[in-house]
């Protein structure tokens, strides 16, 4: 059945949800209920069945072969193949530019409920295979059911909101209606946007960069990353059985060194959405600033980058509440996260308590095969795990091992590290300052809540931050005075949601593109004014 307003080459397959709905977050899944658990043993069963399948390019709705593949591997198993890919070079940027400027005379003009009502179909489509995608990211990244649960939901709750905010954004109104007019403000789409996109949530920020570019009319060259490109397959997938036409979004995972900067450079480009390390949304943030030879525009950048995230802890806070909230942060998905905690904060009169009951803590964890749902699974890749083992002997010699400090031997060869604390460490330390992005967490001592803060400030971030106190001066200080752009009070400094928790940083944290928030879709539009005189 045709979903209503929706044009005839539009056919969701199923009815998605109303946009008139009030906008909610999709609820966590309770793997407590074994009903759920059996869900989730099932979808593994059905996915372990699809690994090792070959996806093609699709540009302009055509399916591609290329010479170079690219293999992901699952790194809980590297001798287990995901998915294979082929490899989109300097030969495919000229089709794929092609296909998304032909899409983009028509799905621009296209009526933003259509457009709206593509994502709302997408995002029921989603819903209902939940568990299908969770077994998907626990192969290819290694998240375990709880984090793959939470990626899957956010996938969701990006398309169903910025589905509604497209709908406010076509409603907007100039502030007055001068005299004597008929004035109006459109917000229009930019263009050809490049999507580039991460492995850690591979699936809710690729959709969610996507979607927002698409439901604002714009056309997509896709681009993710090479260590997790099945996830993206399958949403590409979604969105042609949701019924988007050819050429809207082009699937082209490739080399960042050929394809990816030649997309960046291309004076067609418009706009380019990333979200990874900080060198290389720099690198791109370059590259787009210089014009190329036709090019008749600025071109946009839209950049989440890098975080060094600290906990400040209080003496008068709730040790235990506290050491949860620092596991979850600093542990949660191995520390793979940019809004990650690697930074403890304590001050010196519970500092002695709090490391000892952090030990006592991080040594509950398990470190396994995510599939069998343990606490800590795989880090992405050897690099990875290289780069990380090195990081560890430097804050070996900058302050105290606490804990772990040792990547963790299987018989499947998985990149599994422990969860390491170094405690001792100065706050210029290098392991308080770079980022490592991975499960490693540096405890620093300070004397009270002023130097604390001095401390939180410290490094050249600025993306999340907690304070874990009682007192509403502490914490009005706080406000004012923690630079990043998501703090937290008595929560941990992950888990942001989508409609409460608009995320995005200061600093070398990127643009404060503020994801999942009412100012995010601006980003993908330009506003025109117009005036009519009666």
């Amino acid at each position: 059945m045709a979903i209503a307003g929706v044009s005839p080459n539009i056919r969701p397959t199923i009815q998605p949800r109303s946009p008139q709905d009030a906008f909610s977050n999709e609820p966590f899944t309770n793997f407590s209920d074994p009903e759920n658990a059996r869900a989730m043993r099932s979808a593994l069963d059905k996915v372990a069945s699809h690994l090792g399948t070959e996806y093609s390019l699709i540009i302009g709705g055509r399916r591609l072969q290329t010479p170079e593949k690219i293999r992901s591997i699952n790194p809980a198993r590297p001798a287990q193949i995901v998915g294979v890919h082929q490899k989109a070079g300097a030969e495919q940027v000229e089709p794929a530019m092609t296909a998304a400027l032909r899409a983009y005379g028509s799905w621009s003009r296209t009526a933003t409920e259509e457009r709206v009502s593509l994502l709302l179909g997408a995002a029921e489509i989603i819903r209902r295979r939940k568990f299908e995608f969770m077994a998907w990211l626990t192969f290819e990244v290694g998240k375990n059911w709880a984090e793959a649960d939470a990626d899957v939901g956010e996938t969701i709750d990006f398309l169903e909101f910025y589905a509604r905010e497209a709908l406010r954004l076509a409603a907007a109104t100039t502030p007055i209606q001068y005299p004597g007019e008929r004035n109006e403000l459109l917000y229009i789409p930019l263009g050809v946007c490049a999507v580039i996109s991460p492995w850690n949530f591979p699936f809710a920020i690729m959709a969610g960069m996507t979607a927002a570019a698409i439901v604002a009319g714009n056309t997509v060259i896709l681009k993710p990353s090479s260590d997790a490109p099945t996830i993206a397959a399958r949403f590409v997938e979604v969105l042609e059985e949701a019924g988007l036409p050819d050429g809207v979004v082009n699937f082209c995972p490739g080399s960042g060194s050929s394809f990816g900067n030649a997309i960046v450079e291309h004076p067609k480009t418009r706009f380019i959405a990333f979200t990874g390390s900080k060198a290389v949304g720099l690198e791109i943030h370059e590259r787009a600033a210089h014009p190329q030879p036709g090019q008749i525009w600025i071109k946009r950048t839209i950049l989440e980058m890098g975080g060094k995230d600290s906990i400040l802890v209080c003496a008068d806070a709730d040790i235990d509440a506290t050491v949860d909230g620092v596991v979850a942060s600093a542990f949660g998905f191995s520390g793979q996260k940019c809004s990650a905690c690697s930074r403890a904060i304590i001050e010196a009169s519970i500092y002695d308590d709090f490391v000892e009951r952090l030990r006592e803590r991080v040594a509950t964890l398990t470190v396994g095969d995510p599939a069998a749902n343990h606490n800590m699974g795989p880090v992405i890749n050897r690099a990875s795990l290289d780069s990380m083992l090195r990081s560890i002997e430097i804050g070996k010699k900058e302050g105290k091992l606490v804990a772990g400090g040792n990547a963790s031997a299987t018989a499947d060869g998985g990149f599994y590290l422990e969860p390491t604390i170094f405690s001792e460490v100065p706050p210029h330390a290098v392991v308080s300052q770079e980022e490592i992005f991975g499960p490693v967490l540096a405890v620093i001592k300070v004397v009270g809540f002023e130097e604390g803060l001095r401390v939180v400030n410290n490094t050249e971030y600025g993306l999340t931050g907690s304070v874990y106190t009682s007192d509403p001066a502490r914490k009005a200080a706080a406000r004012s005075a923690f630079h990043v752009g998501n703090l937290y009070f008595n929560r941990k400094c992950t888990g942001a949601m989508v409609g409460a928790h608009p995320f995005g940083g200061f600093n070398m944290s990127g643009t404060d593109s503020k994801a999942g928030g009412p100012d995010y879709l601006y980003l993908f539009t330009q506003a025109k004014s117009v005036a009519e005189k009666l």
